[in-house]
């Protein structure tokens, strides 16, 4: 009887400890730097010091609203650490399809009748469980050190935010999953993952420079969801739904493009 998902599994069981080592350096950062928060981001020498840099730089860096709890977790998680590491995580898991063509494992998986589509969606749900298992232990952390913590966040804001980080780093991994579907190159997933990801920063931040660069905001997935506070306003659903539809489309055409290709060991 042939196993249920078998490559879906696979990824999850020998991938545990590397998730485990990702949840302890997220929640570490959390630990580092949102306990700071009655002593730095609250404090009036940081505001004298936020407003003594330039305004462009501060509005880049989301420090317009680091005053206030959400805007201090905003500022220092969800749109830059937390952001960095999902990323990176997403880039490394988004290119494991042509890791394992390059290292001739897919071609050996497929000849024990595993269809190419299935293959590569298999691997997409993979790094999207494990995607959202680190954007949600992330949350829970954040819940329970808001109390402590003095951040006044809402529990659904928080939801609304963690669900915008994941999305966002779920597309850069079907960004990557589609670049190793087509070309059967690591190198090349890896570079359109990570170059997603950073252009789309890069947008936004030069969006905010003038008003007329904001329609900048319209090509950046990293606009799309952050450009409204998830955590005072709110998440934006609209880019949300975009954020998470774009990357459910990246990941299935990476299953159309392994299909359409020859394998190469």
């Amino acid at each position: 009887m042939r196993s249920i998902l078998p490559v879906f599994r696979r990824s999850i069981r020998e991938s545990w400890r590397s998730l485990l080592g990702w949840t302890i350096g997220i929640t570490a950062v959390l630990f580092l730097y949102l306990p700071l928060y009655p002593s730095i981001g609250a404090s009036d020498q940081m505001q004298q010091l936020i407003d003594s840099m330039p305004e462009q730089l501060v509005d880049t860096l989301g420090y317009d609203q680091i005053a206030s709890g959400a805007g201090y977790t905003e500022a220092t998680f969800y749109g830059l650490m937390g952001f960095l590491l999902m990323t990176i995580a997403a880039v490394i898991w988004g290119a494991s399809l042509a890791t394992a063509e390059e290292s001739g494992r897919a071609e050996l998986d497929l000849a024990h009748g595993i269809g190419r589509g299935q293959y590569a969606l298999e691997t997409a749900l993979s790094v999207l469980v494990r995607l959202i298992w680190l954007g949600a232990s992330a949350g829970l952390v954040i819940w329970a050190l808001n109390g402590p913590a003095e951040l006044e966040l809402e529990p659904v804001r928080i939801v609304g935010a963690s669900a915008a980080l994941v999305g966002l780093a779920f597309l850069t991994a079907g960004a990557a999953l589609l670049a190793g579907a087509a070309t059967g190159r690591r190198i090349w997933a890896t570079g359109v993952g990570a170059g997603i990801a950073v252009l789309g920063y890069i947008l936004q931040a030069l969006a905010k420079q003038s008003d007329d660069l904001e329609w900048l905001n319209a090509l950046s997935p990293y606009a799309w969801v952050f450009r409204q506070s998830p955590l005072a306003e709110g998440v934006d659903v609209g880019g949300l739904a975009l954020t998470w539809g774009v990357g459910l489309v990246f990941a299935a055409a990476s299953a159309l493009a392994l299909r359409a290709r020859d394998l190469r060991g």
